[in-house]
């Protein structure tokens, strides 16, 4: 499943919540794979930990709502390795769990900030590298949700900025095309984190019933796995979108 990328330079990605995690299992596949991989978070202590002292490995802290953060880490980027090839744009938080009508003002702008603003600054950086780099394109691959196409219960903010994702996505597909860019979405069901053990442990998740029950995982390690397989696609392949999931978790069918 993990073929070899077909570029003949040295390939280098761009990891974005990389110190824990979806972002931290994607990063080691890439590292795995022979990439040179900028891992990109808000704590330096996560992201050594990624690393795991490789050498292909380039911890940077960065607050991905920061626009001057942004720039600063992909000059940095861009003055070690000379270009950049895969963007896997992954910081993402949650949001407080409320019923729509209890939700706040603070925490849809939180949302909002990480989810959408950071995930389109962090994009365009990667995509203005991507253009104007000699070979030029590259792949932006985003970190959706399977809460892009279904919404838990008491997650506005999460779902609307899921959602979100999937225009920007489109988005820079077509506008990236005469520049050989590409862009994909992944949509990630129940992969095995410390967010999802709420879901499989305790009193287990809200389902759109008003019941609670404990949902199945899987293991990150399949994600990365996944990233990978959409990284490598030959130049004149792309996977515009690809869902990964539990088995049997509740997505497929009435809620």
């Amino acid at each position: 499943m993990t073929s070899k990328s077909p570029l003949t330079h040295p390939r280098v990605a761009v990891v974005t919540g990389a110190g824990s995690g979806i972002g931290q299992a994607v990063a080691r596949a890439l590292l795995g794979d022979g990439y040179r991989v900028a891992l990109l978070g808000r704590r330096i202590e996560p992201l050594e930990a990624t690393a795991a002292g490789s050498a292909l490995a380039l911890p940077i802290v960065a607050d991905v709502t920061c626009e001057s953060d942004v720039h600063e880490s992909f000059a940095r980027i861009v003055e070690r390795w000379d270009r950049i090839d895969v963007l896997f744009n992954n910081a993402g938080i949650t949001g407080s769990s409320a019923n729509f009508g209890e939700s706040t003002s603070e925490d849809w702008q939180a949302v909002l900030d990480v989810n959408l603003t950071g995930a389109v600054l962090v994009a365009r950086e990667a995509f203005r590298v991507m253009r104007d780099q000699d070979p030029q394109g590259g792949r932006i691959i985003n970190n959706g949700s399977i809460a892009a196409h279904s919404p838990r219960p008491h997650s506005m903010a999460y779902t609307a900025t899921k959602h979100a994702i999937t225009g920007l996505t489109k988005s820079i597909e077509l506008d990236g095309r005469a520049f050989g860019i590409t862009a994909g979405q992944i949509d990630i069901g129940n992969a095995s984190t410390q967010l999802v053990d709420a879901f499989t442990e305790g009193p287990g998740a809200l389902q759109a019933n008003g019941t609670r029950m404990h949902e199945p995982s899987f293991p990150v390690d399949e994600v990365g796995e996944a990233v990978l397989f959409m990284a490598n696609r030959g130049p004149r392949t792309t996977i515009p979108s690809m869902t990964i999931m539990a088995k049997g978790m509740p997505f497929v069918g009435r809620g």
